[in-house]
This record gives structure tokens, sequence and C-alpha cells, in this order.
């Protein structure tokens, strides 16, 4: 796959000119293609946790609030400003006065309320309501102004609010289409609005006609500059590839790995990166499980795996060896916490097992009270996945700790993944800071499923409440740090590698820059122009 790939991407980039290239366009005027692998399974905001929906909300839909680039900065939105009270329980938002639906429609508060209602209650059955923290009420108190109110502070909230599961709604449409909302039809005041979807095929939008509302502090235009986008389904990699380099795509963010390095060689393609992209992969260990229950094996594991080598092996540059849980440019990260993953070093990974009193067997494989040191290993079938696991299992064999390996098809592979079948499993996931990373997976309440290390630790949990409700920003972040440090020392995981987000676009394409929230690239994609 890898050789195949590779190839026809050079054979593209040596046989087709650019001028060539753009004299077989086939793109209509003033009409974006982009291209991805997958599609999503609906487009309502509050009922889908899907990456590929996201990619299009953010185009059709607004946030109160928004996330910069910096992926730390957060810029006003729909809410022009705010003000947080003292106790930190209500959040007053004051909301622009000159944004209409795509119907036309001026959006009040009582839509913001509405819509962000409409996420938490328990009839919309969202995944991910806890998002949106611990809610008393969400109220319109004026044509213009929203109250927020909490039961407790909930530091997270304006970062959560960030991420398309906060996306305003129009209820006429929703109650119209009921089951349908996101699947026949959308109203959102996004720069762009729906047009049709054919499912696993495209997806159509048309600008947005009066919108002129975009995070200036963010892009050079608060308007978008082109007529119609169309999210194109494109399953195989080459033929992504080929069609970008063709003229008949224009943008994508699904790029092989190994074919990174030739675009960026290729003339009549720009490549963007966004270095702030906080998309981590990890191996995590069920510590209530024969073998993996051993500090001291979780620990040989980290000494023995020679990340750098299999993050070059797997990734070809794309990634970094993760050092740390994670990314250091990350709102709450914590230095100190960093410094307490073990480094590569098999000879230390062997003496830790020694003193543990785990002995090497005849089979190579070690024994400790009639244990042998071998756990079986979940993961979703991917490329990088089945690369970089049987790197893992190679380096664990020479220090005697044998992993099995099963992988299974996404399509039931979640549901194996909340069993308690395995000993580790690995993943890869979005973030949006330190807290609501460890929040998701170390919280004790979050067993079998994120926390699938079935991690349950008092002063963890305790540490992760703190950060979540301290006022003091200075409290919040010792807090979260604490949490870090406990986490690191225990080896709960084994942080693997830090994905970066690359983003291609065609010769007539300018104005793309990635951004990466939610592991979404183009986000409201304002600066977007075409050329020809």
């Amino acid at each position: 796959m890898r050789k195949t790939i590779g190839a026809a991407m050079l054979a593209l980039a040596a046989t087709i000119p650019a001028g060539d290239a753009l004299a077989q366009a086939t793109n209509p005027r003033n009409t974006l293609v982009v291209l991805r692998e997958i599609d999503a399974d609906r487009y309502d905001p509050a009922r889908t946790t899907a990456r590929g929906a996201g990619e299009v909300l953010y185009m059709m839909s607004d946030t109160l609030v928004a996330l910069d680039f910096d992926m730390q900065t957060i810029r006003p939105a729909l809410a022009e400003r705010w003000e947080v009270s003292p106790d930190g329980k209500t959040y007053t938002f004051h909301l622009r006065r000159d944004v209409t639906f795509c119907d036309g429609r001026p959006m009040t508060a009582e839509d913001v309320a509405y819509s962000i209602n409409r996420w938490i209650n328990p009839a919309t059955r969202s995944p991910v309501r806890w998002r949106a923290g611990p809610v008393k009420e969400i109220r319109a108190v004026g044509p213009h102004t929203l109250e927020y109110e909490l039961n407790e502070p909930f530091g997270e909230l304006l970062f959560q609010l960030t991420l398309f599961f906060a996306s305003v709604v129009d209820r006429n449409t929703v109650e119209r289409l009921g089951e349908n909302f996101g699947v026949q039809g959308f109203n959102g005041t996004g720069p762009y609005c729906w047009v049709s979807w054919t499912p696993r095929q495209e997806l159509v939008l048309q600008r947005h006609p009066t919108y002129s509302w975009g995070p200036r502090e963010m892009y050079q235009n608060p308007s978008p500059q082109v007529d119609r986008v169309i999210w194109r389904v494109t399953p195989e990699s080459q033929t992504r590839l080929a069609a970008l380099q063709t003229g008949q795509g224009d943008v994508t963010q699904y790029i092989p790995p190994i074919a990174v390095q030739t675009l960026q060689r290729t003339p009549n393609v720009r490549m963007s990166r966004q270095d702030n992209y906080f998309w981590d992969h990890f191996m995590g260990f069920k510590v209530d499980k024969p073998v993996v229950s051993d500090p001291a094996v979780r620990r040989a594991i980290n000494q023995a795996v020679n990340r750098e080598a299999l993050v070059r092996a797997t990734w070809f540059g794309t990634a970094v060896p993760a050092d740390s849980y994670l990314n250091p440019n990350v709102t709450g990260f914590d230095a100190d916490a960093a410094r307490l993953v073990p480094t590569f070093n098999p000879d230390a990974a062997r003496r830790t097992l020694d003193e543990a009193g785990w002995r090497m067997g005849s089979d190579g494989v070690r024994v400790k009270d009639g244990q042998r040191a071998t756990f079986l290993v979940y993961g979703l079938q991917t490329a990088e996945g089945q690369q970089y696991l049987q790197a893992v299992q190679a380096d664990l064999r020479r220090v005697g700790i044998e992993m099995r390996i099963q992988m299974w098809d996404a399509t039931v592979g979640w549901g194996r993944l909340a069993t308690q079948e395995f000993d580790a499993f690995i993943m890869s996931y979005p973030y949006v800071t330190a807290t609501d990373a460890f929040s998701l997976y170390f919280n004790s309440a979050n067993r079998p499923t994120p926390n699938r290390m079935n991690w349950n630790d008092p002063a963890t949990d305790a540490a992760l409440r703190e950060a979540q409700t301290a006022v003091d920003p200075a409290v919040r972040a010792a807090a979260i740090a604490r949490a870090q440090r406990i986490v690191a020392e225990a080896n709960v995981w084994m942080p693997v590698a830090r994905q970066q987000l690359w983003v291609a676009s065609s010769a007539r394409v300018e104005g793309v820059r990635a951004h990466g929230i939610y592991g979404v690239a183009l986000y409201k994609g304002l600066d977007i122009r075409l050329t020809r």
C-alpha cells in the first residue's frame, strides 16, 4: 500500500505539469470541492460526535464563542462579549444583533437557549451533553442577552462552547423535520447553507448571502469568499491525491502520511500545517487485569518501546513521538508530569521486571507466581494501528513480554472496546484542554468507557473535580497538574504519538489555513478563495 501510494504520487508529480492539471480542471467556477475519506451519520450537532459531521457543521452553524488557531484563546463569535459572576456559576452572554439564519430570520437569545437546552435534554440522547457543564438553567433575559446558570462552577465552559455540539440551530426547522433534522435539511447561522446531501457521496452548501459576522480576530474576511462548497466522499487515498493534482478536487486533510513529503515538493499543490493540533495516539492498560495490573509491567512497557522509531516508520514525519500524556501547547499542560513518563531504555525495562520478580521463562516470556507476562490488546483496524502495534510487539518480546493483538473493524470495534475482554487497547482522540482530556479518560465515573483503563483513584477524582469547579485559574491549573502527575507516575498509559494536521490544496485555491478543532481542518474557511 505504501509503495503504491508513493509511486502514484511521484508519477503524477513527474507527468502532470501544473498548467496541464489546471487545464483539466472540471470543478464549476467559484465552487470549492473538498475531498474527504468518509461521510457522517447525520448533521445534527446535538446527536453526532463524528468528525465528518463537525467538518460541515462548523461551516453551516456558529457557536457563542470561537477557539483561535493557537488552540488556547477564546474569541467572540455569536456572543460579542460576556461576563462571569464572582462565584463562577453564571455567564451572561451579550449577542450580536446582526445575525440571521439561512432562511433570513433574525437570531435571538431564545434561539441560543433553545439550541443548548435541546443539546442537554436527555430526550435528545446526546452522548456529549456533559460538555455543557452542570447546567441549572439557560434562559433568554432579552432579545440579545443570554444567561447560562450552572449548579457549580465549570472552568471548562467557554472551551466546550467552542465545539460544534453547541451550535445554534433554527427551532422551526428542527420541529418541522423531527428525526430527519440534519438528514433532510438544516438551518443555521453559519457562512454556508444546506443545499442537498447524498449520503456516502456528497453534501452541497451555498454561500449565506448576508453572513458578515465571522470572528475578525481569526480571519481577514468576516464573510465567505466562495459561492458553493461541495463535500465529496472519496474513500481511496490514491484517488483523492490524483483528483487534487488533476483539478477535480480542491482541498483535503485526508492525506496518507507517506505522501506528505511528495506533496510538499509538488508545484501545483499548496500545503498548510497546524502545529497546535491536539490529536494524540496512546495505549491504555486495564489496571485491574492480570499482568498489566502490575505497575512494574506498565513501567517496563513504557521503557521497552522505541517510540521514535515506530513513529518514524508509521507516520513518515507527520507525527512526533509522544513523550508526555498531553501536547505541551495545550492549556493546563504540566511539565513536571511529562518528566515522569519513562524514556526508551530496554536495559532499564529488564531491570524493572527483574526487580519486580518477573523471571525469564524457557520460551522467552517472563513468569511471576505462575503467571506468564502476556496480555491482549484491542484496536480499531487502521493501517497505522496495525503497523505500530507490530513494532510494539517486537520491542516487548525483546524484554520478555508477550503482547497479543486483536484488531476490529470500526463497525463492531467500538462495541468490543466497551467490554472487559481485553487487557490493553490503542486509541487516538482530540481534546481542547488538559482538563477536557483527563476528565474524559481518568474520571472513575466514566468506567467502563471512555475510562477503559478502569482507573479508580480518589485522589485523581478529587483533583479533576477541583480543576473543573475552582473559580481561581491558578487553583484550577494546580489541580489539573496534580491529576497529570498521579496518572503519569502510575503509567496508566503508554503515550505513542502526537499527530500533525496537514491540509493540501490545489493551485487555484488560496487562503487555506489548517485549524484543527476536534480534528476539523477548515473550520469556517472564511479566507478561502478561488483564483479560477
